[in-house]
């Protein structure tokens, strides 16, 4: 039985493309730190660290670690000196870049619903950012006052989609074995087949009909058809002795 739904956030719940979102997010974040660092050298460094965190096989080991420990060497720079720049640039800086994504109006109702039936609900996004910039995209998208079972960010995970082990360690925080899960996204690639690979069962957002036929999903469809799935399905909340 199904207990635990996973919700990737852009382009799931959030209208968000990352090749147009992350082009001024870089320039936002170059303007920001362009006294001390290159644009250009930051937008690499930043790059190829992140890559980094992706390939992360270490469970000791958070993703803000391992970023931390690749980025600030190769720049020059310490944390001390650049932390306190980050955070102010995510809490002032980022909520600008709202403009380059869209609310997607039935989010808010199927979140609400799934937590109506008793659900346990996990913001699966990749956890390459900090906290803050994914509250900001919660926000943006309509659902951020939920009592989420688990937000994944840079700080919390030690590992990245598109591994497997990304999807067990979100099942093992939240208490569920993977085949108790559901993982709803709009990526095959690191959202459906990786969590298809660790157990859970998968369902692919798509709103294009075509786009989705050669994706191995057990299900597929707009939020609106999850919706639907979803009532057809014994809820914990009715299964609770």
């Amino acid at each position: 039985m199904i207990r635990a739904i996973l919700f990737d956030l852009d382009a799931t719940l959030l209208d968000n493309d990352m090749r147009t979102f992350l082009p001024p997010y870089f320039q936002a974040l170059c303007s920001r730190l362009g006294e001390r660092i290159p644009p250009e050298r930051l937008t690499r460094q930043i790059m190829e660290s992140t890559q980094r965190m992706i390939q992360n096989t270490d469970p000791n080991r958070t993703n803000e670690d391992v970023f931390t420990a690749d980025f600030f060497p190769k720049i020059g720079h310490s944390p001390e000196e650049l932390w306190p720049i980050f955070t102010d640039f995510y809490e002032m800086d980022f909520p600008a870049l709202r403009r380059y994504t869209r609310p997607r109006p039935e989010a808010r109702e199927v979140v609400q619903e799934c937590f109506d039936r008793g659900y346990d609900v996990v913001i699966a996004t990749s956890p390459v950012f900090p906290l803050r910039a994914v509250q900001h995209r919660l926000e943006w998208a309509g659902v951020a006052d939920f009592p989420y079972a688990l937000i994944t960010t840079y700080e919390n995970m030690h590992s990245c989609k598109p591994q497997p082990r990304y999807y067990l360690e979100i099942a093992e925080k939240i208490g569920r074995a993977p085949s108790e899960c559901i993982m709803v996204g709009n990526d095959p690639e690191a959202d459906i087949a990786p969590a298809a690979r660790a157990g859970m069962r998968t369902f692919y957002v798509v709103y294009e009909e075509a786009e989705s036929h050669a994706v191995a999903a057990d299900y597929r469809g707009t939020l609106v058809d999850f919706q639907h799935l979803l009532r057809s399905w014994p809820s914990p909340k009715e299964s609770a002795p």
